[in-house]
């Protein structure tokens, strides 16, 4: 199906008229570009009628309900590394959260970089931008504009990091227990690198030890949200969902509630709010970058699934805490563009979907890897267990008896054999050997993102050395999750309720405007580096989509 307006769908929006001709173009000093972790285009429309913040006001330009992360593997990283660079996972180097390195026999975290340290924790998991090959629309901009200021914050380091790339003049996310961090290289100092949050992470800290953070209904939505409240048994716990959160006994413990919830949010955009105040973003006469990525939507949703009470109150939470920061937008002086989307969507847990009549069940990935090992070693003579999933079961690596790089008659015979055993379980839709897909002829430039095939959608995420050797696509509804006490629902499947986002376009001026086609996510970098006369690389995956009605980027 090609992009284009049937003539009876051009006469009705002809019709309509619009009063666009006296829209007023955006005309930005500062774009601030929001991404909502697991904000799915179902959770958006669910929700949509409450809005009354930040929500509502951004749902008052232009609004596509129905955008799309084109790839297969829906996670954080690589959803959030498409927004800002133009491009698919499969050129961003962002295949998966974390993939396996054949060379080394180990796990490798998506932004991992041993070059680096760790402001807050020199021991900790150090990352930095290294792994992903892409440029983002700050970097672009920083290219022709130094003077230009560009700015990440997040609940997660790969939220902060991914959407405000290489050259940012900060990128700072949330760590419990100490504030706001980031990445110290070779001749920096961590006091030099978290001078710009310093100030506000002595005053969470101070906050938080003189009123501990409890989390309840939200005034204003407590009635609505409360009737919401279940008893759900996931695996062997029986819970309740329902607010306020039991206080948690010990300090590791207190540490993860408070990053599980509403306060990690609170917290990012004030810390947004303070950037944006301090440096002036936005003031001077060239165009400044603010990327937040608001990652709290997603521990609740792992944590108590998408639809019970925990997720109401947090998006009526979100929804005004929102309208806050948007407010203080007002200050800036230059024109402001603030765009919104999600680095994927989600589904509600298993259960819950079950006992509502959907055919939904889990896939434990221990034992499935593990039955498919023991089946291969059998049947191919094997010493060794030939495969890995250590990054999820859909992305399978095959491996040598020293868990590294197998040689290619065994990589070979050893894939053919397992591709049978995965085809024959009913809760598999495809499998592919990563080479076929690595080689597969690209779906045509103008071709819809709901309907490529699952085959495309796999060739978008898969990136050369990263991806596993065995990509497989369950069927709708089969979750490869385990559910766990702090977890019991996830995302990335090729299918549409973890692909569809909402994308939203806002400046003062703006013309109300709803889009029911599709946009990809990867047309968004395209699309703000228009306005502000930057030219993207040529081999962006995306294209610019006018945000005026009939007028042309």
């Amino acid at each position: 199906m090609k992009k284009m307006l049937t003539c009876g769908v051009l006469a009705a929006a002809v019709s309509v008229g619009f009063a666009a001709q006296a829209e007023t173009k955006p005309d930005p000093k500062l774009v601030v570009v929001i991404s909502i972790d697991q904000f799915s285009a179902n959770l958006y429309a669910q929700h949509r009628g409450e809005f009354t913040g930040g929500l509502a006001t951004l749902s008052s330009g232009v609004v596509y309900p129905n955008g799309y992360q084109s790839h297969a593997f829906t996670e954080t990283c690589p959803g959030h590394s498409t927004l800002l660079t133009g491009k698919h996972p499969n050129k961003t180097g962002i295949s998966a959260n974390d993939w396996y390195d054949r060379a080394t026999g180990k796990t490798v975290y998506c932004l991992a970089d041993p070059t680096v340290t760790l402001a807050d924790d020199p021991k900790g998991r150090a990352v930095s931008p290294a792994n992903m090959v892409a440029t983002t629309y700050g970097d672009w901009l920083k290219a022709v504009s130094p003077k230009s200021r560009v700015f990440g914050v997040s609940g997660k380091d790969r939220g902060a990091i991914t959407m405000s790339g290489h050259n940012a003049d900060g990128q700072f996310w949330y760590q419990p227990g100490f504030g706001f961090t980031t990445y110290v290289r070779e001749g920096q100092t961590a006091e030099e690198r978290l001078k710009p949050v310093a100030a506000l992470n002595a005053k969470l800290a101070a906050d938080l030890k003189k009123h501990s953070y409890t989390w309840d209904y939200a005034k204003d939505s407590a009635k609505r949200c409360k009737a919401l409240e279940a008893d759900y048994q996931t695996g062997d716990r029986k819970w309740h969902a329902g607010l306020p959160i039991a206080a948690a006994t010990s300090d590791a413990d207190k540490l993860r509630d408070l990053y599980a919830s509403p306060y990690t949010d609170a917290a990012t955009l004030e810390l947004a709010q303070d950037l944006r105040e301090t440096y002036g973003l936005g003031d001077g006469p060239q165009v400044d970058v603010l990327t937040v990525s608001l990652s709290a939507t997603d521990f609740i949703g792992h944590r108590y699934g998408t639809r019970g009470p925990e997720m109401c109150d947090q998006i009526a939470r979100l929804d005004d805490r929102l309208g806050a920061f948007l407010k203080s937008l007002d200050k800036v002086k230059g024109g402001v563009l603030v765009v919104l989307a999600a680095d994927h969507g989600g589904a509600d847990f298993a259960e819950r979907l079950h006992d509502e009549g959907y055919d939904s069940e889990r896939v434990i990935g221990k034992p499935w890897i593990a039955g498919l090992n023991k089946q291969l070693r059998a049947d191919l003579g094997l010493s060794w267990d030939p495969l890995k999933a250590d990054g999820g079961i859909d992305q399978v690596y095959v491996v040598g008896a020293d868990g590294k790089t197998p040689s290619i008659t065994d990589r070979a015979r050893i894939t053919a054999a397992a591709l049978v055993l995965i085809k024959r379980d009913p809760a598999v839709a495809e499998a592919f050997d990563s080479n076929a897909i690595l080689t597969l002829e690209a779906a045509p430039a103008d071709a819809y993102p709901e309907e490529i095939s699952v085959a495309e959608r796999l060739r978008r995420s898969a990136y050369p050395g990263r991806v596993g050797d065995i990509l497989v696509a369950f069927k709708p509804y089969r979750v490869p999750a385990t559910p766990g006490l702090t977890y019991v629902s996830t995302h990335g499947s090729p299918w549409d309720y973890d692909r569809r986002v909402p994308i939203l376009f806002w400046w003062k001026g703006a013309t109300p405007h709803e889009r029911v086609l599709p946009l990809d996510t990867v047309d968004i970098a395209p699309t703000i580096a228009a306005a502000t006369g930057v030219k993207p690389p040529v081999d962006v995956d995306g294209v610019c989509r006018p945000l005026v009605y009939g007028q042309a980027c």
